[in-house]
């Protein structure tokens, strides 16, 4: 048995581009960066980046498209694909992918709610200072506690 499995937490360095295929399903698709440090053999740290295309499709392609933005981080988990293709007066060409099957959304930037983007934003709620409430001055027992 052979294994193709891709991990890679990164940010997104284009907008995601959402499309319809012919079939009526989704497929989103985007770029994202992943970095290094390491030391090189005089003791200095050099930083190395990767760029790593992205695509996705049905309703995780949806979600993506929805959720994430330019900047935004995520973890992919999928299979690398690479695609090739005649272009006219260049010859053969490759593109090396990573066909999603998982995403997780990584933190938001303070200030950043979960609207999706394109939406407007809803006013905020008014913060509530801690001064402000009344805490019960007994404890909790946890024996009193019935699970």
């Amino acid at each position: 048995m052979y294994i193709n499995k891709a991990m890679v937490f990164g940010n997104l360095t284009r907008d995601p581009e959402l499309r319809a295929l012919p079939s009526g399903g989704q497929v989103c698709s985007f770029g994202l960066a992943t970095n290094r440090v390491y030391k090189k053999a005089d003791g200095t740290k050099q930083e190395e980046v990767e760029f790593h295309n992205i695509v996705m499709f049905g309703k995780l392609a949806e979600l993506c498209g929805q959720y994430l933005k330019k900047g935004s981080s995520a973890y992919i988990e999928g299979r690398i694909k690479t695609r090739s293709w005649e272009k006219e007066g260049a010859g053969k060409q490759y593109k090396t992918e990573i066909i999603a099957d998982t995403v997780q959304f990584g933190p938001r930037p303070a200030g950043q709610g979960a609207a999706p983007r394109g939406a407007e934003s809803a006013p905020a709620a008014p913060a509530v200072k801690e001064e402000a409430i009344d805490y019960p001055a007994e404890d909790i027992n946890p024996d009193d506690i019935p699970f």
